[in-house]
């Protein structure tokens, strides 16, 4: 299970190339691994990365943790974000204390948390889909300012028609994503539910719901024109024409994430949505 800091021998690392800070940060890495007599192996092929070493550090935002997640999937090697982006909420630490974080990993002061991931399988325009997300799986309207209709149950039950810009369903992680910008529940990443979250719905009564995370959660396409959008971690999967049907369900894949000694999800959000107020 690779758990105990003398086991962590081999490091892999992934950076965002495309910010500016990424080259500067993975040689920085590189050489703190080094003198702490561990091995740095470079890579962009996260998966075979995640085959070869014991802990993959990766440097970028959100967007850079989402693509490791999923080619690491059901791999079993943890993950450590590292921020050189924006606001990322699953970035284990800032660039900007590096040291103290690999510090504490060679102390073996940190914990491995698994994250649930989710997948979308179904038929779109006649082709089969499947595909998986850490954060979220979108249904959403293309380009034409209108809105769509769509028909959703779970576990054989029909919720509601909703006639809406599109409807975001988050895993426990993507609480903070997506969905939290349209109006969604932030959730522990740790709870197993999926969050429902309509993308400004027609109707006002429409609100985000929670759901187990065992669901089945059927989304169906019933707008004639113009072709609804899906999409799984913000990568289009397919259109879906009227009448296609697709089900979400949890992933039988997992990742893990590398939470370090005295930080938590709820001292994050405090930090990161700069909440302010007594502490009880």
């Amino acid at each position: 299970m690779k758990k105990s800091p003398d086991q962590i021998k081999r490091i892999g690392l992934i950076a965002n190339t495309e910010k500016a800070a990424g080259a500067d940060i993975l040689r920085k890495a590189a050489r703190l691994i080094s003198r702490a007599k561990r091995i740095p192996v470079h890579g962009e092929d996260a998966a075979k990365l995640a085959r070869e070493t014991d802990l993959i550090l990766v440097f970028g935002g959100d967007g850079t943790m989402l693509r490791a997640a999923r080619e690491t999937a059901g791999l079993g090697t943890p993950l450590l974000g590292v921020n050189i982006g924006g606001l990322g909420f699953l970035t284990g630490v800032s660039s900007d204390h590096l040291t103290d974080a690999l510090e504490k990993i060679w102390a073996g002061e940190f914990q491995f948390e698994p994250r649930a991931l989710i997948e979308v399988s179904g038929k779109c325009q006649g082709r089969k889909i499947l595909a998986t997300a850490l954060n979220d799986v979108v249904v959403s309207r293309g380009a034409v300012s209108r809105l769509i209709t769509l028909d959703v149950g779970v576990d054989g039950e029909i919720i509601t028609r909703y006639r809406c810009d599109g409807l975001i369903v988050s895993s426990p992680t993507g609480s903070t994503a997506y969905s939290l910008a349209a109006g969604g529940a932030i959730v522990l990443p740790t709870a197993e539910v999926f969050t429902l979250t309509p993308i400004c719905p027609h109707a006002l009564s429409n609100r985000s719901i929670i759901m187990p995370l065992s669901s089945a959660i059927r989304i169906k396409a019933a707008t004639p024109s113009p072709a609804t959008i899906l999409s799984a971690d913000g990568q289009v999967v397919a259109e879906m024409n009227n009448g296609d049907e697709v089900i979400i369900r949890r992933s039988r894949r997992a990742v893990r994430l590398v939470r370090l000694a005295n930080s938590s999800f709820l001292e994050a959000m405090r930090r990161k949505l700069h909440w302010r107020g007594a502490y009880l």
